[in-house]
């Protein structure tokens, strides 16, 4: 039998680190106190105003109006005009920072908070019809309204922001840029990749959402499906995945043809690169990727404060080029832009094929069993903190690798490198499972280990199955999260499998054990990308 999970407990103290970060990122202010601040923000600033916008099917979004004057535009005179819609539970002022400077450079910035959240009407639909209809609606009411070009019009936001982008590019024709930052182009490879429930993403937006908002019948049941494990409901929660992913409406999207620049952090442990960069490579029209080192949206945090932030700098630029036609040579850089977690500095590629086009392979030999449902120790940390830490302080998720209880986790380690290794883009497992029930999980890690075998985590990844035979082995094969790592000259690098992780829910039954072996006719291995010298 499957062990109860711990879904409600971890929830529970998700949902209260959300108020922490929602109030710290709001200023404290509750949502029924945003007017008097931000019409003190409309006066000190006279190009800029507070609106209700009318949405697709007959709601009030929230929006603000930021113009590249106090004045209305001479009769004629037409400005580029740039959509953004919120990120998840954030309210209207989100972009304010960034929608100055746009302005500040001529640009026409309408914002809105997204519909179910804060005070714009609707309920949340995740990305659905609903939400794809009100950004067609507020170019149509931002056409009628401003002096916004009809020519000119991007689209652009951060994380909720992002994923709406993106599909309605692929919808409204009259996109013809896009800035999608720390979104996802494919939501169940987000949050259910390797067929594992990503426990504390799926409960931190789910717990988001019912407090800055009002989440729709079809969010509540598919969250509550999903977190309480109902495999009969899989296909249904597919389907209500895919049709919000813009992976989906590929075709779509390169039909209409905008020009899309797409950034993330390796850490991301909401939205992981490898769904972006695999979408990326699908684009057909104008486009650029970039990954740097953090988590879910905190590559671009200091930015929507208004510090300096290379993340939005790259989205003015991409602005710059594909709305007001400068020829700033963003288009003719290495469309493909890497920075290392070790921060060297930045590094571009043709295209993602080409990261990581050398590989090294480390053979798992021998035979390994572990039993299920206890943690060994090995884990990937705890969602926008433990990246966060790796981004500013160098401090990621580490473990001593010797210590490592064998009954629990299995190890391989690599020869000690006489060179740095610099990993670049995504580690694949390949190995032999045999498990004494019909079902389980285990999550693969990937540690670069110093001298005194103290393992930084590199990257990790879950893979759960289901209808397997009892005592029969089956062949795996499981995608770590993309990373930019450099491995210092006299380590090693440690492959550690092991059953339990915060950060997902497990679907071990008690007592299940797991046997990790290499057959002669198909060694088991894990193939690791590196930058060539």
């Amino acid at each position: 039998m499957v062990r109860p999970k711990p879904a409600l407990r971890t929830t529970a103290s998700i949902t209260t680190a959300v108020v922490l970060l929602t109030g710290a990122a709001l200023g404290a202010a509750p949502a029924a106190g945003a007017a008097p601040a931000l019409t003190s923000a409309s006066a000190s600033a006279p190009n800029l105003t507070f609106h209700d916008i009318p949405g697709s099917d007959g709601i009030t979004l929230k929006g603000n109006v930021f113009r590249p004057s106090g004045a209305p535009a001479p009769a004629g005179v037409k400005h580029p005009l740039i959509v953004f819609p919120t990120s998840w539970a954030m309210p209207q002022i989100e972009y304010l920072a960034q929608a100055q400077k746009l302005a500040d450079s001529g640009y026409v910035v309408v914002s809105y908070t997204s519909r179910g959240f804060w005070l714009s009407g609707g309920k949340i639909e995740v990305a659905g019809p609903p939400d794809i209809a009100d950004a067609s609606a507020v170019i149509d009411w931002a056409l009628a309204n401003t002096s916004a070009d009809p020519d000119r019009i991007g689209m652009g936001g951060v994380s909720y922001g992002a994923g709406i982008s993106l599909l309605a590019a692929g919808h409204d024709p009259r996109i013809k840029a896009v800035a999608a930052l720390s979104g996802w182009a494919d939501l169940i490879d987000s949050i259910y990749s390797g067929r594992t429930q990503h426990l504390q993403a799926a409960a931190l937006l789910g717990g988001a959402g019912l407090i800055t908002g009002r989440p729709s019948d079809e969010l509540s049941r598919t969250l509550e499906d999903f977190l309480g494990s109902k495999l009969d409901k899989e296909p249904e929660m597919i389907a209500w995945g895919a049709k919000r992913s813009p992976a989906t409406h590929l075709d779509r999207i390169n039909a209409n043809g905008a020009a899309i620049m797409m950034g993330n952090a390796w850490g991301d442990t909401i939205f992981p690169p490898n769904q972006y960069a695999s979408f990326y490579e699908k684009l057909t029209g104008p486009k650029r990727l970039e990954f740097r080192p953090g988590d879910h949206a905190t590559a671009e945090l200091t930015g929507l404060f208004g510090l300096p932030n290379d993340t939005w700098t790259s989205t003015r630029r991409w602005f710059d080029r594909y709305l007001k036609g400068e020829r700033n040579g963003i288009d003719t850089e290495r469309p493909v832009q890497l920075k290392s977690r070790t921060d060297k500095g930045y590094e571009g590629y043709p295209d993602w094929k080409s990261v990581g086009a050398a590989k090294n392979r480390i053979q798992l030999d021998g035979t390994k069993k572990v039993w299920a449902n206890v943690d060994s120790g090995a884990n990937g940390g705890i969602t926008l903190l433990s990246n966060a830490l790796d981004q500013f302080l160098k401090l990621p998720p580490t473990v001593s690798v010797p210590l490592l209880p064998r009954t629990f986790a299995s190890v391989w380690q690599s020869e000690r490198y006489g060179s740095e290794q610099r990993v670049r883009g995504t580690a694949e497992l390949h190995t032999t499972v045999t498990s004494t029930k019909s079902s389980g999980t285990f999550v693969a890690y990937l540690y670069d280990v110093g001298p005194l075998g103290m393992g930084k985590l590199v990257s990790n990844a879950p893979y759960t199955f289901h209808g397997q035979t009892p005592g029969r082995p089956f062949p795996v094969d499981l995608e770590l999260f993309s990373t930019a790592y450099d491995v210092p000259a006299g380590h090693r690098l440690a492959l550690v499998i092991d059953t339990v992780d915060p950060l997902y829910i497990e679907h071990n039954p008690t007592g299940a054990q797991l046997t990790f072996s290499s057959p002669s006719t198909d060694p088991s291995h894990l193939s690791v990308p590196l930058r060539e010298k």
